[in-house]
Order: structure tokens, then C-alpha cells, then sequence
């Protein structure tokens, strides 16, 4: 019997202790796997060119530019990528921005983890995710 197919998830974020934490909550899941990291835009415009994950978890703010940014230089090569904005503060002036650039989830980083990768499967599945009522509503992207 074959291995189910899993949810790649590719994550760009210059933190390495959040870069770690991401690591183990979704290697932990059955049905999601790490494919790849970055530390900033220019690397991970080019591992998403590599890797084509499922789902790119993506930081606002990044050393070398913005987040969103590098979304948009990986959405115009790949339209259907699904991206998820992952910024630290809730308030952030560039999340108007972010939300202008249409990722398919935007989250806070203090979010729980159990919701965090609730958000990756919605969004796996096709769903555009409300940044403050994914539980209660999603659309189809």
C-alpha cells in the first residue's frame, strides 16, 4: 500500500527558533511534511522555483524585503501558488497591503499551532482563509 500524499509546506521566515518551532509542528502532523526553508526573500523565490510546494508560509517582514513582495515576484511566475502571510503583529500596517496582494491566508504568529495547521490544510484545499474568522467561514479560491 502506498504512502498518502502529504501536504508539502515550504516556509520562509529569517527567525531560526520560529523556523524550528514551524518545523516540528508540521512534521508532526500525518498528513503534512517540511520540504524546504528559507531565510529570506531572494532564497525563497528560489526554492519555491525548486520545490513547487503545496503551501508557502511566508513571514511580512523579511531581512533583504518584504514578504509581501516576494509573493508577488512568486505569484507572478506561479499564479497558483497558495501562500499564507505570517506577520507578528496583528495591528501591522502592511497587512493592508499583504490583503491587497491576495494571499490565500494571512496569520498571526501567536496563533495556536493546532490552528496554524488547520489554516495549511483549508488553504491546501483550496480555500481562501478570513484572517480573523477562518473557523467559522472560508471561500473557494
Amino acid at each position: 500500500m502506498s504512502e498518502p500524499m502529504r501536504i508539502r509546506v515550504f516556509s520562509v521566515d529569517d527567525h531560526p527558533l520560529l523556523q524550528e518551532g514551524l518545523a516540528a509542528i508540521i512534521n508532526n502532523q500525518p498528513d503534512m511534511v517540511l520540504i524546504a526553508r528559507a531565510p529570506n526573500a531572494q532564497e525563497g523565490i528560489q526554492l519555491f522555483r525548486k520545490h513547487k510546494p503545496d503551501v508557502t508560509l511566508m513571514d511580512l517582514r523579511l531581512p533583504d524585503k518584504s514578504g509581501i513582495d516576494a509573493m508577488i515576484a512568486v505569484r507572478a511566475e506561479f499564479p497558483e501558488a497558495r501562500i499564507i502571510m505570517l506577520t507578528t503583529f496583528e495591528g501591522d500596517v502592511e497587512i493592508q497591503r499583504a490583503l491587497e496582494a491576495e494571499p490565500a491566508a494571512t496569520c498571526s504568529k501567536s496563533m495556536p499551532p493546532k490552528d496554524l495547521v488547520e489554516v495549511i490544510r483549508q488553504v491546501h484545499a483550496g480555500r481562501s482563509v478570513s484572517p480573523r474568522s477562518w473557523q467559522r467561514s472560508s471561500r473557494s479560491i
